[in-house]
Formats: structure tokens, sequence, C-alpha cells
């Protein structure tokens, strides 16, 4: 029994469970060509967002359709160790237990790290199977597993025996929410509405003030110079002079320098080289003391004096006080800076002095360049992100890869001695321990001597490797899967990543293989609502994603996402999208139940289902051809439109009505078959979009051995096809709803038949006359040469068709209908007309305005035409 509604829910756990037992998602290396995507991992701790939802469909639709074409799909899932988010949410859950992360020695940590992965990790891939995504499950990584993180350690290791990784004491950003540094492009700059303080220095041994504006009246306490430019005639008076700095009173030098602005405030600065990069520089030129005044969490130290154990940001509003109250304040003002933020926790960034480990990019980048914007190996979509891309790699500075965090891979070195530089850098202690009693020709030290350097690595560090790891291409990168499946084929993820992680692993890949690590980038768009905000639980703009699922059905979650899912563009969401793709589910159900509730018999074919077998085979390969183009181009949400479009207007609309049996008639066989030969072939192409819906019709209409499944089923091959007829057909659709119009419009019931004649001045074959005769119900369809009389009319084109309407309508009532239709439309023309001829009116409106009359003009004018055309054919 076929079920009278599509229930989902059922269908969906169903089929999926099915699908898992005959292990259809699953790939091993045979004779197939591969087609490999592997996921941007999610967060381990992290749940399903719409972002996910569109992102991971796309990958559905794109290795569905490759494993229905032939390939041998792979698509491998994985989760990311995400070292901040992690660890801070650990952290928070010690803190609510009263447990301090410092009290910890590093494994007991981890252990709680590790309990808390193990109970909160992995969610979101489960939630991806409710979503219908065929990931190879068995493949599943997770960026700390044991042989990804030799993979990173190896790399580490083996980029440092190239030169390429060095330890150096640089100014980094320093994220003092997370107590970790961050690389540049962690660093997001947002324009604030800050003040600029203008703060009075004294000149020793005078009376002398200098003022210097800044917008961290804070970091007075680490300031070691005043600067000036020396063609500051302001300043030249000062030169060997010692000025105090205010509060601490420290005597401080004032120095020149051509990198001072005169035009800027006051054309003098603080130099606070700890806590500033620009001053940093002139600190080691003028070769000025380094004070740091911060502890980790940015609470000032020591050097802050009385301020000490406080917050910056607090600190700031009492030191301008007392700067105040001490007369060292001359004034105030209101002043928009861009303020860096860490783009994980959104804590304001503190420029800080710091030992950390940097992998040198200049050479590492040069083929990544190349292969995205020369040679055109990879291409990303849409193209315009190239720029982007560009900017970023043609500018690009040596990443800061260390991290001060626990949960992550732990940097390979290997201290053996006080100094910073008595390290040694190994896969393990074993090796380290060789290369330290080498170094120090010292064969009596042993591991117990041996410190390892207590930072982790960059998570990013780790999914670099993601598309080569995952097959273990980098530790083994002779076996067997690695060559089979890499390079992959497609990538699909946000532009907010493409330098973090897409041109990281481009750099990897030919770092490491030589080789591109994917051919395509497929760049998707934001999630936003109907208002252009972006979705997130703080505005709580954002659905549950398995609350849409349950109340729309994955299929029409998926068909909703992505009608609206251009690449790049961002989406406007609205859940009546889901309900679009749930609707377009029900048709398609309602399809499938009318064409098995016909009776069979072996009966004579009718003309007009020949020919509608004919027109819609032809029709199935020229949306073929259109789905292809359009997959190439990566445009799915145009691909889904082509089908949806032959599945709900051609297939249902018109196909199934040209077919259908009359009422309580049987089918003939021939048309049955071949109605259920196209539901087939339309099923294929939809089963990319609507897995679970296509699975369950598919397995409806006959007994089907797991070896004929739909998710493995032969996709429809490109031919030739005839495009005159779907170009006659069109013009037949035409014509047949002139004549719906006329009925409708004149009251002639649709089981009245009627005659039609045909001045066939357009030459149009008379191929689809039976479909228009019986459509239109219509008895006789004849062709004539001359116009007649006491008919209805109408056009399609050049050609001139009349319904004779003696006995189908009251005529002296017809005439009246149409002479005051004439009368209504020629006042309607002559007030535009009136309006046209208003040299006033013309001369002063907007163009769109004077168009839109033109346009009422001629509509009116052709509507005349038509009426006079069937009141002369009454009279």
């Amino acid at each position: 029994m076929i079920p009278a509604q599509f229930n989902a829910s059922e269908v969906e756990k169903k089929w999926y469970d099915y699908w898992m037992e005959n292990n259809y998602f699953h790939s091993k290396p045979d004779h197939r060509t591969s087609y490999t995507i592997t996921i941007p991992p999610p967060n381990v701790t992290g749940v399903l967002h719409m972002g996910h939802m569109l992102n991971n469909t796309i990958q559905d639709v794109l290795i569905r359709r490759a494993r229905l074409k032939g390939f041998n799909a792979c698509w491998v899932p994985g989760t990311d160790h995400a070292s901040i988010a992690t660890e801070a949410k650990v952290v928070a859950k010690l803190k609510s237990e009263g447990i301090n992360k410092n009290d910890l020695t590093r494994e007991e940590f981890l252990k709680h790290a590790w309990d808390w992965t193990n109970k909160y990790g992995g969610t979101i891939l489960e939630q991806l199977k409710q979503l219908g995504c065929s990931c190879d499950w068995e493949r599943t990584k997770f960026t700390m597993d044991a042989d990804m993180s030799a993979s990173v350690i190896h790399s580490f290791v083996d980029l440092y025996n190239k030169g390429q990784i060095y330890r150096g004491y640089r100014m980094v950003n320093w994220d003092p929410e997370a107590k970790t540094t961050l690389s540049d492009e962690e660093v997001i700059y947002e324009e604030r509405q800050g003040k600029l303080f203008y703060v009075k220095y004294r000149i020793k041994d005078s009376n002398e003030f200098v003022t210097v504006a800044t917008t961290r009246p804070e970091t007075i306490f680490g300031d070691t110079a005043l600067c000036f430019h020396p063609n500051d005639e302001r300043y030249q008076h000062l030169k060997g002079k010692i000025a105090i700095v205010p509060i601490c009173n420290r005597e401080v030098p004032i120095v020149f320098d051509e990198y001072i602005d005169i035009e800027f405030g006051t054309g003098s600065l603080k130099v606070t080289p700890a806590h500033d990069i620009n001053d940093k520089a002139l600190g080691e030129k003028h070769q000025l003391e380094i004070i740091d005044i911060f502890n980790d969490d940015a609470t000032l130290n020591s050097f802050g004096l009385h301020y000490q154990g406080k917050d910056r940001f607090v600190v700031r509003e009492e030191i301008a006080k007392e700067l105040d109250d001490i007369n060292a304040l001359e004034k105030i003002e209101n002043h928009i800076n861009k303020v860096g933020t860490s783009e994980r926790t959104k804590a304001v960034i503190e420029p800080r002095l710091s030992d950390q480990w940097f992998l040198r990019m200049e050479d590492l980048v040069k083929p990544a360049i190349k292969a995205v914007l020369e040679t055109k190996e990879i291409k990303l979509y849409p193209s315009r992100f190239d720029n982007t891309y560009r900017h970023w790699l043609e500018n690009i500075r040596d990443w800061n890869i260390s991290r001060q965090l626990w949960w992550g891979q732990q940097i390979p070195a290997y201290y053996y001695g006080e100094s910073k530089e008595d390290f040694v850098v190994a896969e393990n202690i074993e090796t380290a321990l060789e290369l330290a009693r080498i170094k120090t020709q010292n064969p009596q030290l042993e591991t117990r001597n041996l410190k390892q350097d207590e930072d982790a690595l960059d998570t990013w560090f780790s999914s670099w490797l993601w598309p080569i790891a995952v097959f273990g291409g980098i530790t083994d990168p002779e076996n067997e899967d690695f060559k089979y499946y890499y390079p992959t084929n497609d990538l699909v993820t946000g532009p907010d990543i493409l330098f973090f992680w897409v041109a990281r692993m481009i750099i990897a890949g030919y770092e490491y293989t030589g080789q591109k690590p994917f051919s395509n980038v497929y760049l998707t768009g934001l999630v936003r609502d109907k208002q252009r905000r972006k979705m997130s639980k703080q505005l709580g703009n954002s659905p549950d994603p398995l609350d849409l699922i349950t109340k729309f059905g994955a299929d029409g979650v998926r068909v909703g996402l992505l009608l609206s899912a251009s690449a790049g563009n961002d989406i406007m969401f609205d859940e009546e999208l889901c309900n679009n793709g749930k609707a377009f589910a029900n048709k398609i159900w309602n399809a499938f139940r009318l064409i098995k509730g016909w009776e069979v018999a072996d009966i004579p074919q009718p003309e007009s289902a020949k020919v509608a077998i004919a027109w819609y085979e032809a029709k199935l390969q020229q949306t073929l051809v259109e789905i292809e183009d359009h997959f190439e181009k990566y445009r799915l949400s145009d691909a889904l439109m082509s089908i949806y479009k032959l599945v709900w207007d051609d297939f249902c609309s018109w196909f199934l009505e040209i077919i259908k049996p009359g009422y309580q008639q049987p089918i003939d066989r021939a048309t049955f078959d071949k109605a259920i030969e196209m539901l087939e072939a339309n099923l294929k192409l939809l089963h990319p979009f609507m897995p679970f819906l296509t699975e369950e019709i598919w397995q409806h209409i006959a007994e089907r051995t797991p070896e004929q499944a739909l998710i493995i089923a032969e996709y429809p091959k490109v031919t030739s096809f005839n495009a005159k007829l779907i170009a006659d057909f069109d013009f037949a659709t035409e014509v047949i709803a002139g004549v719906r119009t006329v009925r409708k419009d004149k009251n002639i019931p649709m089981k009245e038949p009627i005659d039609l004649k045909v001045v066939n001045n357009e030459k149009v074959s008379s191929y689809f006359d039976c479909v228009i005769m019986k459509l239109g119900n219509i008895t006789s369809l004849e062709y004539i040469t001359d116009k007649i009389d006491g008919a209805l009319t109408y056009r399609v084109n050049a050609n001139e068709y009349f319904i004779p309407v003696s006995g189908n309508i009251d005529i002296p009532a017809e005439i009246a209908k149409l002479t005051e239709e004439l009368v209504y439309t020629q006042g309607f023309l002559k007030s535009v007309q009136s309006k046209l001829a208003n040299e006033k009116f013309v001369a002063g409106a907007p163009p769109q305005v004077i168009a839109n009359e033109r346009k009422k003009e001629a509509d009116s004018l052709a509507l005349i035409a038509t009426i006079e055309q069937s009141l002369a054919s009454l009279q």
C-alpha cells in the first residue's frame, strides 16, 4: 500500500538505516575513478547550525551525484579539536567545579579535556546524519587522533629542519581572555568610538610641559621615550633633554625620528616598545628600555604601581581621573579608531612581546599564488574571490604557529639547558635525547634532563594538512589510499576561512605532495535572516536546524536552502523556503500516487501519448544539458531550479495531464511503462537534492535488491535531442492556454466540446494537434486560409485562432460586454495620451514614469485592436 501522505520522519530513519546497513557510503580503492571530498571539520564540541546545514547539503549533493555518475565517491567526515574554543569551555567547566587550571598538571588538564571531548564531541556528526549526509563514517577523523597528531608533529620537524620554522622574540597579538597568542589573520579590526587623551609630560629641570595625544593612557607605565620629527621646529630645543612620565615619574629620553607624523595630533609620540609594534621598531632603533606592564589576563602588573591587578579598561578611566587631579591631563576628545579583537573570544587584542614559533611564508606561498591566479589549476567559485586571495597571499607575513594552550599538539621542541636557545626539535623524546647528546657532546644526558616546550600548535597548523593527513599522506605518502584519493576534487566552505584554511591547505599541498589538494573551491554565502542580519545565538534569529527537519522534513529543508543558495552570495533565510521544499516533496509524491493509481490495460496507445512521450524525452535531455552546465559552473541553485521546473511544470502539469486516461478508463501499458521510466529518470536527477523522498518512491515502484537501490543507480546520460520538437510544444501550450482563457472568460464548461479553426501564418507543424485537441476538449481542429465570422478569436504570434460561438454563448450579451470593455479602454487610452501630450509633464516626470505611461498606451492600443476584431467576428 502506498501511503496517502509522505511521512518524512518515518522515511528518513528507514532509508538512512538501510543505506548504512548496505555500506553504500563506504569507499575503498578500486578500478573506478575516485571522486573525493573532505569535510571542513566543524569544532568537535559544536552543534549543527544553519551554515553547517547549507555547507553540508551542498557537499552531499555533489557526493551523491558523483556516486550516481559511476565515480568511486568518498566523503571523509571529521571534527577539529578547536584548541582555543574547546580549552575555554573546559576551563569554564573546571571553574564551575572550583578547580583552577593553573593548579593542574598538563596531564591532569588534558584528561579533563578528553573527558569533555568524549562526552560532547561528535554530536554534530550524528546531526549531519539526520540531514541525510552520506559520509564515509568509517573514515571519520579527529584532528587530535594519534595518526593525525603524528602528521602534524612530522610536518613541524620537517619544516624546522628545512629552516622554515624558527623561534623569535616578536610583537604578537595577545588574547587576554584565551591567554594565548593569535596569528594576524585571527584578529578582526573594528571601528569603535573611543577617546583621545592629551597627556602632559614635564621636561626635567624646567617648568615646560609637552602634550602627547594617546588613546591608551594606561600604557604610560610602559613609556620609555618621547619622540618628535627631526624637522619639527616646535621641538628642536628639546634635543638632549629628559622627559618625566606622569604618575610613575620615570625619566625617559627624548628622541627624534622621521617616523613621526608632524601633522597628526601634537606631532609628539610616547614610545611604549612592549605594547605597540611600531614603538617596538623605534625602541630597537634608539636602544630603548622595554617595559611590559601587563599580566597575561591584561591586568596591570607591578609596573602599574597602585593599579596593579586591575583590568586595563578599569585603569583607563581611573588613570584619566588621576592625571586630571595632578594637572597632567590637558583635554579629552572623542575619537574613532580601529580596535583589534579576537576572532574566537571577541576580547580586545593586546600587542605583546613574546618568544613564539613562526613559519616563514615568503617562499612557501609562491606555488599557491601560481596555482590559483596564474595556471588556474585550482579554481575558486565565484571567481571574484581571486582578488581577495591575491591580496592576502601577496601581503602575507610569517605565521605565528605557537599558542599558549595545552589542548592541541604540543610543540616538539625539547630544552636541555638554561638558555632559551638550548633546544632540539624531534618527533619524540627518544630522538630528541640523541640529538641533544650530539649537540652538547654529553652522552650522560637522560630524558629526565629534557623539558618539552609548553606551548601547543595553532589549530590551523593541524587542519592545513587535513586533505593529506586524513589519507595518511604525511607520514606514509606511498600508501594505497593516499595515492588513490589525493588530490581530492571539490572543497565546499565559507569565504571567511579562505585564508585561514583554504589558502594554507593549498600551500601545504604543494609543499608536501607537489600537487594541488583539490581542484575546485565552492565558496558559500552566509545564511542571514530576512532583515539581512547574520544569524547568531545572541540575536536569537537562528532557528534550530533539527526543529526545521522535524517540521519540514530533511528534503524540504535541503531544497529550501539550495533554491536560494547561489555561490558566494548570502542567503536571506525564511522558513517559507523550507515550506516550499516540503510542498515540492508533496507534489512529487502525489504525482507518483497518481501514476500508480491508474489501471493498466493492453489497449492501443493514443497518438497524444506517443507525442507527449517524444516531447518529454527531448525536454528531459534539454534539461540534463542545462543541469550539467550548471554543475560544471558550480551553480547548484540553478541546477535545482532546472530540475524543479522540469518536474513541477513539464512532468506534473503537462506530461501527466496529456497521458492521463479518461475518467474511470485504463491507461495503455506502453504509455504507463514510459511514464514510470520518465518518473525514474526524474528521481535520479532529484536524488542528490532529495535523497529520502526519491529512495522511498523508487523502492515503491518495484521490488528492488540492494544492488538496485536508487543511491547507486545510473545517472541519466546526455544524448542528442530535437530542439524544434520542444519549441513546437511550447507554441502548442500557448494555443492550449488561449483555448482555456476563452473558455474561462466566456463561461464555456471544459466538458463541452468546441471546434477550433486556425489561420496558420506561422507555418507551425501539426504534430501537437492531437495534444491541443485533448487538453482543449476540441472536437475538430481545422486549418483555414481566411478569417471567419461569428467566432471568438485570439492570437499566438502571427497565428489566428477562431472558436465558432454558435450555441456556446449569448451573442448579443457578448457584443454588449465587449462594447462596454471597448468604450472603457478607449477612455483610458485617451487619458494616457492626454498626459503624454502634456509637454510640461513629459519634461518634468522621471524617465521611468514616462516609460510606464508609454507602455500603458501600447497595451491599450493592442487591447482595443483585439476587442474590435472580436466584435467584427460576432457581428
